[in-house]
């Protein structure tokens, strides 16, 4: 069965909800999703499941919305693709926690970084359905302005390679 990993938007971080990782676990589990393991506190679930990418992603999304009272917006990688997104990442040589990676549901539109105003020196590379950015001082400091990311949710780079190695040790368990 295909190992997910599920990242959710604007959980315990401000915006949609507060939803301990407890119960988050057991909401997965409730959708028939196996071997789900969470990681810190912002929403990241990996999982084995039957279901497309695209059809276990609306289940939990609908399923949150129903315990949170609005549909908070999941992200579904394969291994494979967060592995890819983790392993392309630009700014090689930046401190990983300054460097963020912005998952959205659809491709990135060509002129996304058009409106963006960096002033503490912000980078930003459109890949695909993703944003990385590097922020020099920091996500927490940072002025930065970037419409394109209300529609996502960000991940450092630390928190992607982990996801990554958390998927491939349950692939690895068969």
């Amino acid at each position: 069965m295909p190992v997910h990993i599920a990242l959710l938007r604007a959980i315990n971080v401000g915006g949609t909800g507060t939803l301990p990782m407890a119960e988050l676990k057991a909401i997965c589990e409730g959708l028939g999703f196996e071997d789900v393991k969470t990681y810190i506190q912002s929403g990241n679930v990996v999982f084995r499941s039957a279901d497309s990418e695209k059809a276990a992603g609306e289940k939990l999304d609908e399923a949150l919305g129903k315990r949170l009272g609005k549909k908070p917006g999941v992200m579904i990688r394969s291994r494979k693709e967060m592995a890819a997104i983790a392993g392309n990442a630009p700014f090689p040589d930046c401190k990983p926690s300054f460097v963020l990676v912005h998952f959205l549901a659809e491709a990135a539109p060509k002129n996304a970084l058009d409106a963006m105003v960096a002033p503490d020196g912000e980078e930003a590379v459109i890949s695909g359905h993703e944003i990385y950015i590097h922020y020099p001082i920091g996500s927490g400091k940072s002025k930065l302005k970037l419409p394109a990311l209300k529609a996502g949710t960000s991940r450092n780079i630390n928190t992607v390679r982990k996801l990554v190695e958390m998927a491939a040790e349950m692939d690895d368990q068969g």
